[in-house]
């Protein structure tokens, strides 16, 4: 596929001074790719852009990336096109003050996800179309000027075979219908960047409905039809809308709202205006699944709604005010979830699974600010980050709690109206906030926007008798990043009474500097536990004092509330991960608390972090018996658990994932066969395929059950599962095809590529695997010259040898860094460096534990 354009700030900045009042009307041919793949790898795409130019006689650039540039006319008179290459653009000299440029191309379907995505179904040999544009990927369909401050009116107008359908972020003005196909016109559309600008079509399947006045759509490839809980997705949808409208004080500016779940999708989500994009893989159940997974989704669905407001109806300027654009979307989401929907504890679920990913990922040597300078695409294409989602959504969580909720809210209020249908930065939020407030908010924000990595805060206390003498939080900061921020949070005092941890006292205060005195603790009771950061306002890795350690080691599970269970969960997490806790200290704890763990997103997730415990981060000579400790652990409390329920399955998700015993293998294939199934556990398509997995893996079963399973769900969800088993798969020579075509085959889709690395890497093979410690390093540089940009960075990550946790890993690692290599590419190499020689410090913290 041909490259793209990398556009420079400077670029963005000199071409949206020159150019205003920008429309384009977009006609695409998409009948050559109703096929199968093989039959046509193109579409004719026409683009007619209508602009101003402030200096008449100037000159700029329009980015197409095309396969084959067929003509271009600025105001009637051809463009020369000798010197077109798509890494550039095609300039466009003598412009006048009012502009027409036409370009004809012809452009390339994409099997990347990145530009126009399709999508063969095997079930019925349907293919399906649907685009995925940011950051800078419209330009490969059609020619635009693309960046988010020059923003513009679009009409798509689309050729189709006649049984599809196709939406679009306005709706269907006129349908034409000839011999074969028909022409479908859409309305012109809102004022609207880019990168949220879609098309979707193909033989979708489709449920409408109506709230408040908005048409609303859901949509998914016709043979899962009987697997769309539309109602669900909907029910999610209204009470979202119903949320913000309240809460922003406008309403949603257009008339229609669709949402379709699409394959092969690369990311969770996209918040293309009024026309939604979401994973069919992660989204759409075609089995039993746990309310972790419907929360997860409805965290989804809200986010992109938040982004109608917040991205769409007001829209950053450049990339550099990217993590404002999702961390709002993030924090609203969840803010949504908890008060709006019947996920309550959705506060809970932030802390243990998208928090953590934030702290992961500032304490690794690539950190870097919530805000950070990005002087062109490229540079922001890796920053689709932890950072950029959790830390910065904690922030503003954080403002929430310095400004009050009612001051924060009547801020936003000001704001969307006063930039609605334009671009903003987040100066501009910082002042509608502080005229609502009356709070000086830029030099707060500059401390947890502009400096980098994690603050640790730990209790001091002294006794006097049975009471507090005195209480103080100290703080703490990495010696390479020593930032003392000011902290807003609250100090919880919870004693047993029961035989439950209950609340009996909260404090709320700011904390900053190296030691803040809490003085309305003096004299007070010595609780059983003392929880710092209680309800979790701040953004700060939390340490619990002796007394407060010991009681929950023996109580975590007797918080009345999930929030308390979560935050003591992931202090015991980050001591884990900084080599402050064994290892097997912390899977014992796991082992005695999560049988009892009502909350089934903690179980799910605190049952994975012990899982990881044991494989990357206790000493080898004890990971067998940590893994068979948390196998009859797990085992037990899916017997126990009450039948049918998502407990019972998250459970035995991973139980089958940890079974390493031939007791334990023969229980996998025996449920597989039918037999011994615990009363109420549903052994269905997806749960038949997860136990494949393991039994593939550890050699019980091959090729033939492979494809035993495949011709039972012979889908595009079973193949890809199928892919994820034969690349498990311990032999040799099946490992070395895999490889080679991972790392050659540039027509490989996505998706194929994804399952192959899932499968690829696992815990029972290392010695099987040591070979390819080298072999990424051969090969990570040319897989990111010759693969586009999402495909490479899925490799740089899944394909690093990081369960070779040992010192020639490092070595390897180091050698390789030494040379020339882009620096998206070093970044995520350097990071999976950190995470083995993080593995290494607990390691040897859980050794010394023996």
């Amino acid at each position: 596929m041909p490259g793209i354009h990398n556009l420079a700030r400077t670029e963005a900045v000199e071409r949206a001074r020159l150019l205003s009042e920008v429309t384009y009307r977009v006609t695409l041919d998409l009948t050559d790719g109703a096929g199968a793949p093989s039959e046509g790898t193109t579409f004719s795409s026409r683009s007619e852009i209508r602009f101003r130019c402030a200096e008449p006689g100037a000159a700029t650039f329009v980015e197409i990336t095309a396969q084959t540039l067929r003509s271009a006319t600025l105001n009637g008179v051809a463009l020369d096109l000798s010197g077109y290459d798509s890494t550039k653009g095609l300039a466009v000299p003598g412009l006048a003050a009012e502009n027409e440029l036409v370009v004809e191309a012809d452009c390339t379907y994409s099997t990347s996800g990145q530009g126009l995505h399709r999508a063969l179904d095997p079930v019925d040999g349907e293919v399906y179309l649907y685009s995925q544009f940011e950051t800078n990927d419209a330009q490969r369909v059609f020619a635009c000027f693309d960046q988010p401050d020059l923003k513009a009116r679009h009409t798509f107008v689309v050729t189709v075979p006649k049984h599809w359908r196709v939406v679009s972020n306005s709706p269907v003005a006129d349908v034409t219908e000839r011999d074969a196909d028909k022409v479908v016109t859409f309305a012109e559309g809102a004022t609207m960047s880019t990168y949220v600008t879609a098309v979707c079509a193909g033989p979708y399947h489709e449920v409408r409905d109506e709230h408040d006045g908005i048409d609303l759509g859901v949509y998914c490839r016709k043979s899962l039809a009987e697997h769309l809980d539309a109602d669900d997705i909907l029910t999610i949808t209204k009470q979202g809308f119903d949320f913000y409208h309240g809460q922003f004080g406008m309403r949603y500016p257009l008339p229609k709202y669709d949402q379709l779940l699409v394959p092969e999708y690369n990311a969770g989500a996209m918040e293309n205006f009024g026309c939604i994009t979401i994973s069919e893989e992660h989204y759409l159940f075609r089995s039993q699944v746990t309310n972790f997974e419907y929360e997860q989704r409805a965290n989804t669905i809200l986010h992109e709604l938040a982004h109608m407001w917040f991205g769409d109806l007001v829209t950053m300027r450049w990339w550099d005010d990217l993590w404002l654009n999702e961390s709002f979307a993030e924090w609203a989401s969840h803010w949504c979830n908890a008060e709006a929907t019947r996920f309550s504890d959705a506060w809970t679920t932030f802390l243990a699974l998208r928090k953590r990913w934030g702290y992961g990922q500032d304490q690794l040597p690539t950190t870097h600010p919530v805000y950070t300078d990005i002087p062109d695409v490229e540079t922001v294409e890796v920053n689709f980050d932890g950072i950029t989602y959790a830390k910065g959504a904690s922030i503003l969580k954080q403002i929430v709690a310095y400004v009050g909720r009612d001051a924060f809210v009547a801020g936003l209020r000001a704001y969307f109206p006063k930039h609605a249908w334009g671009n903003a930065t987040f100066d501009d939020l910082l002042g509608a906030l502080e005229e609502a407030s009356g709070r000086e908010l830029r030099e707060y924000a500059s401390r947890w926007l502009t400096t980098a990595q994690v603050n640790t805060l730990r209790p001091q206390i002294t006794r006097d008798g049975e009471n507090y003498g005195t209480v103080a939080v100290l703080q703490e900061a990495p010696k390479d990043y020593p930032t003392l921020r000011t902290h807003r949070l609250a100090i919880g005092l919870y004693d047993l009474d029961n035989g439950k941890l209950v609340r009996r006292k909260r404090v709320e205060l700011d904390v900053s500097g190296e030691r803040t005195e809490v003085a309305e603790l003096a004299g007070e009771p010595a609780a059983d536990v003392l929880l710092i950061n209680d309800d979790d306002l701040t953004y700060a890795k939390i340490r619990l004092d002796e007394r407060s350690l010991a009681t929950i080691v023996e109580h975590v599970s007797d918080f009345a509330d999930s929030l308390p269970r979560g935050l003591v969960w992931a202090a015991a997490q980050d001591m884990l991960r900084d080599a402050e806790l064994p290892a097997r200290q912390f899977v014992r704890m796991v082992a005695a608390g999560i049988g009892s763990e009502t909350d089934v997103n903690l179980v799910t997730i605190l049952a994975r972090t012990a899982r990881q415990a044991v494989n990357l981060y206790a000493d080898p000579a004890w990971q067998d018996e940590g893994r068979a400790l948390l196998a009859r652990t797990f085992d037990a409390a899916l017997r126990s658990a009450e039948p049918g329920s998502g407990r019972q399955l998250a459970f035995a998700q991973e139980y089958a994932a940890l079974a390493r015993s031939d007791a334990d293998l023969a229980v996998l294939k025996g449920w597989l066969a039918g037999e011994g199934v615990p009363d109420g556990l549903t052994v269905d398509t997806d749960l038949r395929w997860h136990l494949l997995h393991s039994l593939v893996a550890l050699g019980v079963y091959g090729s033939a059950e492979i494809d035993a399973e495949l011709a039972r769900d012979n889908t595009a969800s079973g193949q890809r599962q199928a892919s994820v088993a034969r690349a498990a798969l311990p032999d040799a020579a099946s490992k070395a095809e895999i490889w080679t075509k991972i790392t050659t085959d540039t027509s490989l889709p996505n998706w194929l590529q994804r399952a192959m690395l899932q499968g690829f890497w696992h815990s029972a093979q290392l010695e099987l695997l040591a070979p390819y410690r080298d072999r990424y390093f051969a090969d990570v540089a040319g897989v990111a010259e010759r693969f586009d940009g999402e495909v490479a960075q899925v490799f740089a990550i899944m394909g690093y040898p990081s369960l070779l946790v040992d010192d020639a890993t490092v070595a390897a690692t180091d050698s390789w860094l030494a040379g020339e290599h882009p620096a998206p590419v070093r970044r995520l190499v350097a990071e999976g460096k950190d995470g083995v020689e993080r593995a290494l410090r607990a390691r040897a913290c859980d050794t010394a534990a023996r």
